[in-house]
């Protein structure tokens, strides 16, 4: 896809953001462009949602647990749980996914978060996590050719 229609993109489907994960999603992308880990470090499946008004947004993105998700293998044994690491990760992999998609320059690499609070698990027998994200204020800062998203996030597990 040339790089224009990635910014009028709102769906990404697994094989998009694992061509994304390769660097080769879009055909012409700027000189420093997005780009996602590769599994198994890529905690979303697919991205249901992505919509931009002005300086506010919301990206919702999806991930399938498996019984077989490599970290319930070691964390911990006898007593599987995704760590909440990963979820925070995936949310910083859906804040790059959004600023790219906005048109911001970089690698949409998170610097940083201010507070987490984990009320959950995610477990073995769990099918659906869904990433929420809302952002209260996106701007692309022109000197420094970077971008700044400020957001709150939720973690859903089977609804």
């Amino acid at each position: 896809m040339r790089y224009a229609e990635f910014l009028e993109k709102r769906l990404f489907g697994k094989a998009e953001l694992l061509a994304m994960s390769q660097g080769n999603l879009v055909d012409d992308p700027p000189a420093e462009f997005v780009r996602l880990p590769a599994p198994p470090m890529l905690m979303i499946d697919r991205v249901v949602e992505l919509t931009r008004d002005g300086s506010r947004g919301r990206i919702v993105g999806e991930q399938d647990i498996e019984l077989t998700d490599w970290f319930f293998h070691c964390h911990f044994r006898g007593d599987p749980v995704q760590p909440g690491c990963l979820g925070v990760d995936a949310v910083w992999q859906l804040i790059g996914l959004y600023c790219a998609a906005a048109g911001a320059p970089g690698a949409g690499r998170a610097l940083g978060c201010k507070e987490v609070e984990f009320a959950g698990q995610i477990r073995p027998y769990n099918r659906l996590v869904r990433y929420e994200v809302d952002i209260r204020r996106f701007s692309m800062l022109k000197d420094s050719g970077s971008a700044v998203a400020i957001f709150s996030a939720r973690v859903l597990v089977d609804g």
